[in-house]
């Protein structure tokens, strides 16, 4: 009897780790993993041969990094996705390639299902969920943290010592703390950030210093952008991939980018998190610097009407609904009019931008300054008077009913 395959996204940490062997127990199946590489920064062949040793029939690692800073971040940011106004969403965005890429391996192998380790409480499960439900509606689905018996990390843990499945264990020896890791950003998650009054340990961030141990003297920073795209730094021409990796370089030096928030889950707990994003953070800075220069007032206004339901759709893992497709769309025809240089300074933990170039943009010295003769400012007075029209009868109107009591 032919058995069957089942495909699962797999990161080395605890629960893929855990969910890998049980699966290989409790299944009658093969289990193939994949490891996708969105750039975050670990020897991915130690991570295949662990996968290999816990009991995976085999091991694909998927090089993901051109395609996810090009047909993920950078489209992500040509809309200045923030979640809940701070969280540009390094980990959200992560989630819909890394599913595609698993969809994909499927069925070059094909497997009848496909797996994953994220949680029942959790927001990642319903990325992955809802990507293959867009992708791949006819394989079945396992969740084994929604299956087996084990109800805490605790137990994850106490399972790996049970089965001698390598595991990386917290400073204190308890529950590890939750990283990931990507070419946007990294997030901590867990252990002691669970109680939103404690103070993250110095050591506990990978790469953006505080800013105590920055340079004194700052650094300024070109960046060129076309059609809402960075496509130079400093000069120097480079991918979408390059850009974030030579952005996140220079932000790390100065401290950039790091966020501590309290945010909604998508079942609607809060959860505590810290984040690490360096170069999205002065490629947003610089990108909202250049549509000032560059787009309508009126598509200005509309775009940050739609940022906040485009952001919720990412959060939520709808990157491949036809409703973040189409406000994609939008997005991308306002930003065919943003092409700048701007010029920015770094230093301790700040973004400041200090020149702004734009040969095309909508910017005109002679109209913003005061000393242009050839505006009328008596013109002024009839939009004043038509503007102010509401406001004088509702004022008149509350004066009478004021005076009738």
């Amino acid at each position: 009897m032919k058995r069957s395959k089942i495909v699962l996204a797999y990161s080395g940490g605890l629960d893929t780790s855990v969910a890998l062997r049980w699966l290989r127990d409790t299944r009658e199946a093969d289990i193939y993993c994949v490891i996708v590489d969105v750039g975050q920064r670990e020897e991915l062949a130690s991570i295949a041969r662990r996968a290999m040793q816990i009991g995976a029939a085999d091991v694909l690692i998927e090089d993901a990094r051109d395609d996810f800073a090009r047909e993920f971040v950078f489209p992500m940011l040509r809309a200045n996705a923030r979640y809940e106004g701070a969280y540009l969403m390094g980990s959200c965005i992560a989630r819909p390639l890394i599913a595609r890429r698993q969809v994909e391996c499927a069925r070059r192998l094909g497997a009848d299902a496909l797996a994953h380790g994220a949680t029942g409480k959790g927001n990642d499960q319903i990325r992955f969920e809802l990507t293959y439900a867009a992708l791949a509606p006819d394989l079945q689905v396992i969740a084994p943290w929604r299956i087996w018996d084990l109800r805490t990390r605790l137990d994850l843990i106490a399972y790996a010592r049970d089965h001698s499945i390598p595991i990386t264990m917290g400073s204190d020896g308890g529950d590890p703390m939750s990283i990931d890791q990507n070419l946007m950003h990294t997030s901590y998650e867990g252990h002691l950030l669970e109680d939103p009054s404690c103070q993250p340990p110095d050591d506990m961030f990978l790469h953006v210093p505080d800013v105590g141990n920055t340079p004194d003297d700052g650094e300024l920073v070109t960046i060129t952008i076309a059609g809402g795209d960075a496509r130079a730094v400093n000069g120097t021409e480079l991918s979408p991939r390059e850009a974030l990796e030579t952005l996140n370089r220079l932000g790390e030096r100065h401290g950039i980018g790091r966020c501590d928030m309290v945010e909604s889950r998508i079942l609607g707990m809060k959860s505590r998190n810290v984040y690490e994003t360096p170069g999205a953070t002065i490629l947003h800075a610089a990108r909202r610097a250049a549509e000032g220069l560059c787009l309508d007032k009126e598509v200005l206004f509309l775009q940050e009407e739609l940022m906040p339901r485009y952001a919720r759709m990412v959060y939520h893992g709808l990157w491949f609904s036809p409703e973040r497709q189409v406000l994609q769309v939008a997005f991308d025809k306002a930003q065919e009019a943003v092409n700048a240089t701007i010029i920015m300074r770094l230093r301790k933990g700040i973004v400041d931008v200090v020149e702004r170039h734009a040969a095309g943009g909508l910017y005109h010295k002679e109209l913003a300054s005061f000393d242009d003769r050839n505006y009328r400012h008596g013109d002024a007075e009839g939009y004043l008077r038509l503007a102010g029209l509401r406001l004088r009868l509702w004022a008149r109107s509350r004066a009478g009913s004021l005076g009738g009591r």
